[in-house]
């Protein structure tokens, strides 16, 4: 549901599931036949594990992080993984690349060039997101939804950021 003022989203789980369903459906459509997913931690976990699972696919994980400040509401410097983990040994072939959203464009720019110029391995490669912000510099491959207000997407398991163990022995009375 986005605010009236178009500074906010908010995404259920149910909104949020059947956004990658779509995203599923965009990249069905195109024809286009990969090998692996590529997804960017933390934000493309849960995306890159469903399309996964959709398109029986191998997943692949590279870890990224620019939003840590302000429990994960203020973009700092990217930092990118120096590893992909991998179930086939190294990446190769058609890579989707899957992350939550492009929000600067700078997280997947960044990414992308990292892999053509050090996965020589990867003939092709493509992104997918769920939402796509106006002010985002980077145009994916396959999107759900553009938003031109960019506004914060408050995602339904984001509560977690916020959750302590403390807290949970606190809630569960363990």
């Amino acid at each position: 549901m986005l605010t009236e003022d178009g500074k906010h989203l908010y995404v259920s789980y149910d909104e949020y599931h059947n956004l990658i369903e779509k995203l599923a459906i965009k990249i069905h459509q195109s024809d286009w036949q990969f090998d692996t997913i590529l997804c960017l931690a933390r934000g493309g976990l849960r995306p890159g594990d469903i399309l996964s699972r959709i398109f029986d696919k191998p997943l692949a994980i590279m870890s990224t992080s620019s939003y840590r400040a302000d429990a994960g509401t203020t973009q700092g410097a990217l930092d990118i993984a120096r590893f992909i983990t991998t179930p086939k040994g190294e990446i190769a072939g058609k890579v989707l690349l899957v992350d939550d959203l492009a929000d600067s464009g700078q997280t997947l720019q960044a990414v992308i060039h990292q892999l053509r110029n050090n996965y020589a391995p990867i003939t092709e490669l493509r992104s997918a997101v769920i939402w796509t912000k106006g002010v985002s510099n980077f145009t994916p491959d396959y999107s759900v939804e553009l938003l031109p207000t960019n506004p914060w997407i408050h995602q339904p398991f984001e509560g977690y950021d916020a959750l302590s163990p403390t807290q949970l022995l606190s809630k569960w009375k363990i």
